[in-house]
């Protein structure tokens, strides 16, 4: 079993997604960001980051202790790796989709998600960072769709092969409205998307948490540290 703590933001709909399409048993445990849970110190010995996605996976590979991981990237790594699924084996090919995996981490993530605040909640309108934010984001979705020319998916031999790659990638550009940022110009982009939407997997993912009741995190988090 798997315990998901999650919220429905693009994060948190990687991890969900992730194992929905891998079919592992998980439990949801909606966090309540807005009422500081990620912040309790029951929480942070779970992801010291304090942020959301994170798992405790109680049937590790290893036979042990239960196995927190934190940072959305990582986990998909970790459930590729243990399930042996949807990260190629081959050396170049896996090396590929890890690149793929950082340009979502480092780039498309940091930059959308600044372009989300400036552009929607931030105090005053400053136009020259919901600039530089959304062009910065652009750059990058150009960057996907020049990959998917005449590919389906952004690693694997011919036409390519699903992948971790796909998923951490998707969810970004897959609210690409809510950061101001078009995409009707983009085809290859916009196919790839359209089709991703369309998994089963993808939509049971994206309905997670949906209309779960917030958990109460601290007794929880405190019965994983005391186990």
């Amino acid at each position: 079993m798997i315990d998901l703590f999650t919220a429905p933001t693009p994060n948190g709909h990687k991890v969900s997604i992730m194992l929905e399409e891998l079919g592992v048993p998980y439990a949801v445990h909606r966090i309540d960001l807005g009422s500081g849970a990620q912040k309790t110190p029951e929480f942070l010995a779970i992801n010291p980051n304090g942020r959301i996605p994170a798992i405790v996976d109680h049937a590790p590979a290893d036979g042990g202790a239960p196995f927190p991981v934190f940072e959305s990237g990582a986990i998909l790594i970790y459930l590729a790796e243990k399930h042996g699924q949807l990260l190629p084996t081959d050396l170049r090919l896996r090396s590929e989709a890890l690149q793929w995996v950082m340009f979502q981490m480092g780039g498309v993530g940091p930059m959308q998600g600044q372009a989300n605040v400036f552009f929607r909640y931030w105090h005053e309108k400053y136009q020259p960072a919901i600039d530089r934010y959304q062009n910065e984001t652009r750059r990058l979705y150009k960057v996907l769709d020049a990959r998917l020319e005449g590919r389906d998916f952004l690693v694997g031999p011919g036409r390519g092969e699903y992948s971790i790659a796909d998923i951490i990638n998707f969810t970004w550009p897959n609210i690409h409205g809510w950061a101001g940022v078009a995409i009707d110009d983009l085809p290859n982009l916009s196919r790839w998307r359209s089709a991703i939407r369309e998994r089963p997997a993808v939509q049971r993912g994206l309905a997670v948490p949906g209309d779960v009741p917030a958990a109460d995190v601290v007794k929880f988090a405190q019965a994983i540290v005391q186990r």
